[in-house]
């Protein structure tokens, strides 16, 4: 393999497929890119069995070929030559490196050791917009649980039907939905998709009008922006049934300015953060909400002027499940619904049901 192409794209490039290397793993390959040049683009290829990302720069092709290079050494050393045209030779077990008046060298390993990666996806497909697909993932995907006790709730829950699709989230003790229209659909699709594999399509994400396409087989994913394609595994296995989760009816509601609100949660919480259960009250009574934390620390006690219709009640909630909720509503008004202290808080936008949260409620002492 014999190349000659620009810095700079060299870097974003491999910025972008390194995520997908292995961080911990009993195979070398699997820390590596692989490198193809091919016609008169050089190919760069990284997976680490559950993610494959590949991107496509242009390329002076002097001779075509393929070799895997250590991933995140590479990436670091070629970000610093980004302002440099860099011209890429193999010689047996390394890859030559020149630019400028220098050159340096890097083991390689070989290309037919990497992984085959399977890119034939397209059975099943939904479109959206760049700009949905973001907000979908931005509202969801914070609630993925992150152990893996229950290896399904480490992933999102992608359900589409009848030119819609809703995304669901839920760690044991909150729960996050948001539904968005499809601009085409081919196919019904119900899938599992791990949370780490929609961060990284949302880093992916261009322009908010462009169009994205999810493709679908079996248990595998594919989506496409500009040229880089990532594919990754989805996961087997029952979601939890979440339609017997929200409460069909509502003892309180309160429609609130959202902003107002999450003002006085953030100070509540720099507050509840110092104390191990991390915990907010909030309290209802008439046009008020009362927000409060009390810690060995100090206290905070304010008060947020609501619309409410129902009786009155006091409800403890963690700090964090309402912060992160609040940090990514971008409605002017939020309703809040409660069945008393024991039971879920359930927030919606004021109107509409394009996203849905449920929260736990934290049994204090006084509870």
């Amino acid at each position: 393999m014999k190349i000659v192409c620009e810095g700079i794209a060299l870097s974003d490039a491999l910025g972008k497929v390194v995520k997908a290397c292995s961080v911990r793993t009993t195979n070398p390959i699997l820390e590596t890119v692989k490198l193809t040049a091919e016609n008169d683009s050089l190919s760069l290829l990284a997976t680490d069995g559950e993610i494959s990302i590949l991107k496509k720069i242009k390329a002076d092709v002097l001779e075509e070929g393929a070799v895997c290079v250590p991933g995140k050494y590479f990436a670091e050393f070629i970000k610093r030559l980004e302002r440099e045209q860099i011209a890429l030779q193999t010689e047996e077990s390394t890859l030559r490196i020149e630019y400028a008046d220098s050159q340096s060298a890097v083991q390689t390993l070989s290309a037919a050791d990497f992984p085959a990666i399977d890119f034939a996806i397209d059975e099943t497909k939904i479109r959206l917009t760049a700009k949905d697909l973001k907000d979908l993932i931005a509202k969801t995907c914070f609630c993925c649980a992150q152990d893996d006790s229950r290896p399904v709730l480490k992933g999102c829950l992608i359900e589409a039907q009848e030119g819609s699709v809703r995304f669901t989230a839920l760690d044991g003790y909150r729960m996050a939905t948001c539904r968005k229209n499809l601009t085409a659909m081919r196919g019904g699709m119900r899938i599992i998709c791990p949370g780490r594999t929609l961060g990284e399509i949302a880093r992916m994400l261009g322009a908010d009008d462009e169009e994205i396409e999810i493709c679908v087989r079996k248990n595998l994913l594919l989506v496409e922006v500009d040229d880089t394609v990532l594919t990754s595994r989805l996961y087997e296995g029952e979601f939890v049934n979440v339609s017997g989760i929200v409460p069909r009816e509502f003892q309180t509601e309160v429609i609130a300015d959202r902003a107002a609100l999450s003002e006085s949660v953030e100070r509540a919480s720099v507050l509840a953060r110092t104390d191990k259960s991390s915990v907010i009250v909030f309290d209802v009574k008439e046009d008020r909400m009362g927000v409060t934390s009390n810690t060995s620390m100090g206290s905070v006690d304010e008060s947020v002027k609501v619309m409410t219709d129902g009786k009155d009640v006091t409800i403890a909630l963690n700090c964090k499940y309402v912060s992160d909720c609040m940090n990514v509503i971008s409605d002017e008004k939020v309703r809040m619904r409660f069945n008393g202290a024991v039971s879920p808080c359930v927030i919606t936008p004021a109107d509409g049901d394009g996203f849905l949260y449920l929260i736990l409620p934290v049994r204090t002492t006084n509870g």
